[in-house]
C-alpha cells in the first residue's frame, strides 16, 4: 500500500508539470502575406497509409485532396501520398482524386468553402449556402455530380478489390503492379500523377496545380521496412529530389485539413523574426467522430487542451506524428546554431530541367530497401527506428539538438480525424502508445539522462507524464485487488472513519476528483464526459498499460519483438449505430476483456460481501474499519455497470463473448475462495 501511494505521490507532481506554465498562442496571418506573399516557402505533404482494408481508399484521397485545397500558392505546393500496402486500389483512387482536383480547388478557393474535404463539405452542408447566387448553385450541384461519381468509382473498386480493366488502360502507372508479388515483396513504385512544371498540369480555371505523388516503397521480406518512421524516411528522401520544400507537414491519412489557412497559421512562427529556434508546429490532434459524451476518452481532451499548452511553456510539445509542420533540415538531423540564418526565399530546386519520366526512375533508388544500408537514416537523420512511437522519440530529438517546437491550437481546428469507435481498438492503440513510450524512458534517450543539460529540466518531467503511462499499471492493480479480496478477511487498509487519520485520504479523495472534474469542464466537456474519463482511466491502467509494461519488459529481455497495429477506420452500420448511442463495445473475444470481466465480477462479490458483513454487524464495528475499502470497492462496481451489462444483459452482437464471461466468472470465484480460506 505505502509503495502505491508513494508511486501516486510522485506520478501527481510529474503531471502538474504540464500545468505550470500553459502558453495560449495566436496568429496575424494578414502581417504574414504582408511582408512575405511573394517569398513563401515551398511546402512538401506527406499522407501515410499502411493497408487499404482498415484505411479505406475513398477516406485517404479525401484527406489528400483537403491539403492539395490548401489557401497557398499551388506551385510551391506539392503532396506526396506513401502507401505501405502498395495496393493498385490506392493509386487508383488517387487517379481519380487528381483528375477530380481540376474541378474541386477552383471550386473551393472561387467561393471559400471550409471545410476542403469533399466528403466532410457535402455532409455538412446538404445544399450550396448562398441560394440566390446561380452560379453558386450550378457549380454546387456539378461539383457535388462529380464528387459522387468518382466516389462510385473510387468505392466500386474497394469492394470488388480489383481495379476495372478500362481504368488500368488509362494510366500506364498500373503496369508496375505487374511485378508485384505481394504487398511485401515489390519494387519501388512511384508516379508523378501531377507535375506542376508541366504547364499543361492546370485545373479548369487554367490556374496551377499543386504537384501530386503516388510512392509505395520497395519492400523485400530480408528487410526490416521499418513501419511509418521507414515510410516517411523514403518520403523525405524523394520529396528532396522531386520538389524539396523547406516545411514539410506529416499528416496521417484519417486526418483531413479542416482548416484551409493552417498552413499560414504555421508559417507564422517558423517565419516569424522570433522563430528561427522553432523546429515544428504541433496541432492538437481532433475527430469529427466523438460522441457527445466521448464513452471511449478517445479526443484525450486534457492532453490536447490543457497538457500541450504546458508542454510549450515548458521548452516545446512533443511530436505527436500527424498534423505537424516541420523545417526539412531539422528532420534531416540539422543541430541548431545561434548564428543560422535562414533564408525562405533562397531554395534550391533539384529537378532541374528533367523530364517527369527520368525524375522518377531516379527517385526509386530513393525508395529501395538498401539505400538506407550503412548509413545515418534513422539514427541521426530523419526519423528514429525501433520505437513503436517515432513520432515521440523524433521530435525528442531534435529538441535535444537545440531546437524548440511550438503548439497552436486554433478556434477553428485544422485537422479532424476519425477516432476508434470500439473498446478493443482504443485499448489496443493506448497499448502501442504506452509500450513505445515506455521502451524510450528505458533506453538511452530517458529525458532524465539524454535530455540533461540539453533541454530543461520540467521538460523532462513533462515528457515522463506520457513515458510512465505503463507503469502505472502496477499500482493501479493493487488498488483494484487487494483491498476489496481484504475485506473478507476483515482486514483494513485504511484509517477508521472515527479516527482523525482519514482527513487526509478524504481531502485527496475529493481535491483530486474535484480537480479533474473542473479541468474537463473548463476545457469544454460535460459531467458524463468526465465519469466515461474515469472509467477509460481504470480500463487502461489495468489492461493496455498492463500488456505494454509486460510486453517491454519481455522485450528488453530478449523473449518478444515490438510490432506496429493499423487501427481500423471501417466500421459496420450495427457497430456504428451503437457507438452512435454510447453503447459499450465489446464484441470480439480478448484478454484484455478478459482482464476488465474477472476484475469486475470480483469486485461484485467482494462488494456483496461486504453489504452482508455490514448488515450483520449490529454495532457498526465493522463499517467504522472498512468504510473507505467499502467506498473503493463501490466505486469500482459503479464503474463497471458497463462490463456488467456486456456480461449478463445485452443479447447484441456487442456483448461479451461467452467464453469470456464463463472465464471470469470461473478465476473471479477461484480467487475469492483462495482469500477465504488463507
Amino acid at each position: 500500500m505505502f509503495m502505491s501511494e508513494l508511486w501516486f505521490t510522485l506520478y501527481w507532481v510529474v503531471t502538474q508539470s504540464a500545468r505550470w506554465n500553459p502558453v495560449y498562442r495566436y496568429t496575424f496571418k494578414d502581417r504574414l502575406s504582408q511582408r512575405y506573399e511573394k517569398v513563401l516557402p515551398k511546402v512538401d505533404v506527406f499522407v501515410c497509409t499502411a493497408d487499404h482494408t482498415v484505411e479505406p481508399p475513398l477516406m485517404v484521397v479525401n484527406t489528400v485532396l483537403s491539403v492539395m485545397a490548401y489557401d497557398y500558392p499551388t506551385e510551391k505546393l506539392s503532396v506526396y501520398l506513401s502507401d505501405d500496402g502498395g495496393s493498385e486500389l490506392m493509386f487508383h483512387a488517387l487517379l481519380e482524386a487528381s483528375r477530380f482536383s481540376k474541378y474541386w480547388l477552383p471550386f473551393c478557393k472561387k467561393f471559400k468553402i471550409e471545410p476542403r474535404s469533399p466528403e466532410a463539405y457535402f455532409s455538412t452542408v446538404l445544399q450550396p449556402v448562398n441560394m440566390d447566387d446561380p452560379v453558386m448553385a450550378e457549380e454546387w450541384s456539378t461539383i457535388k455530380k462529380l464528387y459522387e461519381d468518382m466516389k462510385e468509382r473510387i468505392n466500386n473498386a474497394s469492394n470488388s478489390g480489383q481495379v476495372p480493366e478500362a481504368a488500368r488502360k488509362e494510366h500506364k502507372g498500373f503496369q508496375d503492379w505487374d511485378l508485384v508479388s505481394s504487398r511485401r515483396d515489390h519494387p519501388t513504385i512511384l508516379q508523378i500523377l501531377i507535375d506542376g512544371r508541366d504547364p499543361r498540369a492546370v485545373d479548369i480555371e487554367e490556374q496551377t496545380l499543386p504537384t501530386l505523388v503516388y510512392l509505395a516503397r520497395e519492400k523485400r521480406p530480408q528487410y526490416h521496412h521499418n513501419f511509418k518512421a521507414g515510410a516517411l524516411n523514403a518520403l523525405l528522401r524523394v520529396s528532396s529530389r522531386i520538389s524539396n520544400g523547406l516545411v514539410v507537414l506529416t499528416v496521417d491519412c484519417d486526418m483531413y485539413s479542416n482548416n484551409s489557412k493552417s498552413l499560414r497559421d504555421a508559417l507564422c512562427f517558423l517565419m516569424d523574426e522570433e522563430g528561427e529556434r522553432i523546429a515544428f508546429v504541433q496541432f492538437p490532434q481532433s475527430f469529427n467522430n466523438i460522441t457527445t459524451n466521448d464513452i471511449y476518452n478517445t479526443s484525450l481532451r486534457v492532453i490536447m487542451e490543457v497538457e500541450l499548452r504546458g508542454l510549450d511553456g515548458n521548452g516545446g510539445p512533443l511530436y505527436i506524428g500527424t498534423g505537424c509542420f516541420h523545417r526539412r533540415d531539422t528532420l534531416c538531423g540539422k543541430k541548431y546554431e545561434k548564428d543560422c540564418k535562414i533564408e525562405w526565399w533562397t531554395e534550391n530546386d533539384k529537378r532541374a530541367e528533367e523530364s517527369t519520366k527520368v525524375l522518377e526512375e531516379t527517385c526509386k533508388t530513393l525508395a529501395s530497401c538498401s539505400y538506407e544500408k550503412n548509413t545515418e537514416w534513422g539514427k541521426e537523420m530523419g526519423l528514429k527506428y525501433g520505437c513503436p512511437v517515432e513520432d515521440v522519440l523524433t521530435g525528442l530529438c531534435i529538441q535535444c539538438r537545440g531546437w524548440r517546437s511550438v503548439s497552436y491550437n486554433p478556434e477553428r481546428k485544422g485537422f479532424l480525424g476519425v477516432a476508434p469507435t470500439t473498446l478493443l481498438q482504443t485499448l489496443v492503440q493506448t497499448k502501442r502508445w504506452s509500450e513505445g513510450d515506455l521502451q524510450i524512458f528505458l533506453s538511452k534517450y530517458c529525458p532524465f539522462v539524454y535530455g540533461h543539460g540539453k533541454i530543461p529540466l520540467q521538460l523532462q518531467m513533462t515528457y515522463c507524464v506520457y513515458l510512465l503511462w505503463a507503469p502505472n499499471c502496477l499500482a493501479t492493480l493493487y488498488y483494484v485487488v487487494v483491498p476489496s479480496f481484504c475485506i473478507h478477511k476483515g482486514l483494513s487498509l485504511f484509517p477508521k472513519v472515527s479516527s482523525p487519520w482519514v482527513l487526509p485520504f478524504l481531502y485527496v479523495i475529493i481535491a483530486k476528483y474535484a480537480y479533474s472534474l473542473g479541468e474537463l469542464l473548463w476545457c469544454g466537456g460535460t459531467f458524463q464526459e468526465w465519469w466515461n474519463d474515469q472509467r477509460m482511466w481504470l480500463y487502461k491502467r489495468t489492461t493496455s498499460y498492463l500488456f505494454a509494461f509486460t510486453e517491454t519488459i519481455l522485450k528488453l529481455l530478449g523473449f518478444a519483438n515490438s510490432g506496429f497495429v493499423v487501427t481500423s477506420k471501417v466500421a459496420d452500420e450495427d457497430l456504428s449505430l451503437r457507438y452512435e448511442k454510447e453503447v459499450m463495445e465489446f464484441g470480439a473475444p480478448s484478454p484484455m476483456f478478459s482482464i476488465l470481466a474477472t476484475l469486475s465480477i470480483a469486485n461484485l462479490l467482494s462488494f456483496i460481501g461486504a453489504l452482508k458483513i455490514v448488515i450483520m454487524d449490529s454495532q457498526s464495528r465493522v463499517f467504522d474499519k472498512l468504510a473507505l475499502q467499502m467506498l473503493l470497492c463501490g466505486l469500482l462496481v459503479i464503474i463497471n455497470l458497463p462490463v456488467y451489462e456486456g456480461l449478463f444483459f445485452r443479447k447484441d452482437n456487442g456483448r461479451m463473448p461467452s467464453a469470456v464471461t464463463y472465464q471470469a466468472i470461473s478465476i473471479a470465484i477461484l480467487a475469492h475462495t483462495i482469500a477465504l480460506l488463507y
